[in-house]
């Protein structure tokens, strides 16, 4: 028996895939607990139409993230930070800074998208980066000033 996964199910089938399985395990477990259905051209099409339409919307949203990543580039963002002797700032700037600023200036990032490799705790510029969709990367410069 032909069966279509409607859901993922660990070590058996994830969704959106057809696989050969037993008449008895098809009918007794995956239809009846509602992890797959029956392999038929409704099925089929149904699937196919799902998977068009989620084409589609990762089309749009890949769009979205290359035209926020064509504005981000051009963003800075400036904070004024005290200073002690030698210009040493005192502290450092963090994720959540990061993303306040740029939601002020209009920019609905998540905490998560923003990538901090090393501590920005020096007067100047620098980059980071932000990750808008996978392979989609904004970098923006963060401007350290007394």
């Amino acid at each position: 028996m032909e069966v279509i996964f409607i859901k993922d199910l660990k070590n058996q089938g994830k969704k959106g895939q057809i696989k050969n399985v037993k008449d008895g395990y098809g009918q007794n477990f995956l239809i009846k607990n509602g992890y797959a259905v029956k392999k038929t051209k409704e099925n089929l099409a149904k699937l196919n139409h799902e998977l068009f339409k989620k084409q589609q919307e990762d089309d749009l949203k890949r769009k979205e993230a290359e035209i926020k990543k064509l504005e981000l580039n051009n963003v800075i963002l400036e904070f004024k930070v005290k200073t002690g002797a030698g210009d040493k700032v005192f502290g450092s700037i963090s994720v959540k800074q990061i993303k306040d600023k740029l939601q002020e200036q209009g920019f609905k990032i998540e905490k998560s998208a923003i990538e901090l490799t090393n501590t920005i705790s020096s007067l100047g510029f620098h980059n980071v980066n932000i990750n808008l969709y996978p392979e989609i990367i904004a970098t923006i410069k963060v401007h350290l000033i007394k």
